[in-house]
C-alpha cells in the first residue's frame, strides 16, 4: 500500500507541475507578444515562477521516499 501512496503522490505532483509550468510559460509568451519592451522583466519573473513551481514535485518525491522508507 505504501508503494501505491508514493506513486500517487509523485504522479499527481508531476502532473500538476507540468500543467502549472505550461500555463505560466504560455502566459509569459503571450505577454511578451503584447509588450515586447518588457520581455526581459517578464522572462526573469517567469524563471522565478517556474523555479517555485518545480519545488512542488521535488518536495513530493521527498515525501514519497519518506512514505516508502520510514
Amino acid at each position: 500500500m505504501n508503494y501505491l501512496a508514493a506513486a500517487i503522490a509523485a504522479g499527481c505532483a508531476a502532473l500538476a507541475a507540468s500543467y502549472g509550468n505550461g500555463h505560466v510559460i504560455s502566459k509569459t509568451v503571450e505577454s511578451m507578444a503584447r509588450q515586447p519592451e518588457l520581455a526581459g522583466q517578464l522572462r526573469t519573473t517567469m524563471f522565478i515562477g517556474v523555479g517555485l513551481i518545480e519545488a512542488v514535485p521535488i518536495l513530493a518525491i521527498a515525501i514519497a521516499f519518506l512514505i516508502l522508507f520510514v
